[in-house]
């Protein structure tokens, strides 16, 4: 399974408005700078983080996104169906049913073997992901490297786009 890079760019942005100063927006331009990214393609990942309710958008000159919520309150799967949506990652075909003794009386979906586990593996890692807030990573990511927040301020400060 392969998220598109458009999670990644979510979580990091995420991650970099919880470091902007208190009532402070950032545009999509300034957050694409950060990372080199395009503009136009991350403001698309932002306009999903604003439709899930995880940031929220200021139209005019001082606006931007800003966190929606306490990073305590958003998770990394937040971000992750906000940006992939919420669909399975192991589509059952029932692949079964056209092999030899396949039946057309029964749901292979629910009596696969295959289809079991794939569920299985896709329920812990939702449940990891769900367990795991936004606040987390940042304190994990200042432990790490304490000169981020700084750093991350500075940045955004010096740029004028």
């Amino acid at each position: 399974m392969r998220m598109g890079e458009g999670v990644e760019w979510a979580l990091h942005s995420c991650l970099n408005l919880t470091w902007i100063e208190p009532g402070e927006a950032m545009t999509a331009a300034r957050l694409a700078a950060f990372y080199q990214l395009p503009p136009a393609y991350l403001n698309k990942q932002l306009q999903a983080l604003v439709r899930a309710g995880i940031v929220t958008s200021t139209p005019g000159p001082r606006g931007g996104f800003r966190l929606a919520r306490a990073p305590e309150e958003i998770t990394l799967l937040d971000v992750v169906t906000a940006i992939e949506g919420t669909g399975e990652a192991f589509r059952c075909d029932e692949v079964l049913r056209r092999g030899p003794g396949g039946r057309e009386d029964v749901d292979y979906r629910q009596q696969c073997v295959v289809a079991q586990s794939m569920r299985r593996a896709e329920l812990a890692w939702r449940k990891e992901l769900a367990g795991r807030t936004l606040a987390e990573v940042k304190a994990t990511v200042e432990k790490r490297h304490p000169g981020t927040p700084a750093s991350t301020r500075s940045w955004f400060a010096g740029l004028r786009t």
